[in-house]
């Protein structure tokens, strides 16, 4: 299994907030505060499900108190429970979400790099990950 210790898992979950904050165009919360990718994973999540466990998982941990904190042990929490790519397939599939997010660069606009993106994390559900939550 993969645990916090390992390079690999520093090195994928730095990849992964790159990809998700890549040509993301900034928002602010009514307060001011700037958005990040965690605003856009709840926003696409809650248009599709109920609710969903990571979430409901993170915003229970007082310790986090700004979006990035929240987005990395959203990843993390997805790892484990074998949920990234789910997840983040749910948040894709509204195209005027996307746009809404993310500038013209962004890979999540094309649909032949989200198909690429989206496969390569299916791959990590075969993983097992023993990460401290």
């Amino acid at each position: 299994p993969v645990t916090d210790g390992s390079r690999e898992l520093h090195s994928l979950c730095a990849q992964l907030e790159f990809l998700l904050q890549f040509d993301l165009k900034e928002k602010r919360s009514f307060f001011g505060q700037r958005k990040d990718y965690w605003d856009f994973l709840c926003q696409g999540l809650a248009r599709r499900r109920q609710e969903h466990e990571g979430i409901r998982f993170v915003t229970s941990l007082d310790k986090l108190k700004t979006p990035v904190g929240r987005g990395r042990a959203f990843l993390r929490y997805c790892l484990v429970h074998r949920q990234l790519a789910e997840s983040l397939q749910l948040c894709l599939l509204d195209p005027e979400s996307l746009r809404e997010w993310y500038y013209a660069r962004s890979p999540f606009l094309s649909s032949q790099h989200r198909v690429e993106i989206l496969g390569s994390l299916y791959e990590l559900d075969g993983i097992t990950f023993h990460l401290a939550l």
